[in-house]
């Protein structure tokens, strides 16, 4: 197999993830575009590793490094996210920026109370 193929779709794996951190406002579909890009990740180490014919596996190593870290940041983002959602009622990234409690923008002149 040539390495132009999983290359290309790691590509195309990773700008769809771009494209879902930079357009989506749910922070849930947030976290999951980011292990989108992870997935894209782990897809190039593994590729390289098997067309640069490592003896030590580095890039499988380096896969599996990547996949745990990938569990724990779902698992932390899971739970901020939850919380957050309990506190405010919304999982909206961008009613989020103001994050202190008691600060809510009043809605006639936009400044903080």
């Amino acid at each position: 197999m040539h390495l132009a193929y999983p290359a290309v779709l790691a590509a195309l794996l990773f700008c769809t993830g771009l494209y879902g951190v930079l357009a989506r406002r749910n922070a849930i579909l947030v976290l999951m575009s980011v292990e989108l890009m992870l997935n894209a990740v782990n897809l190039n180490l593994v590729a390289f590793d098997v067309w640069l014919r490592d003896a030590l596996h580095a890039g499988q190593a380096l896969t599996l490094f990547t996949i745990a870290i990938a569990a724990a940041e779902i698992g932390i983002g899971l739970a901020i996210v939850l919380m957050v959602y309990r506190n405010r009622g919304t999982s909206d990234v961008d009613r989020l920026r103001d994050t202190a409690e008691g600060h809510e923008p009043d809605s006639a002149t936009g400044a903080a109370a």
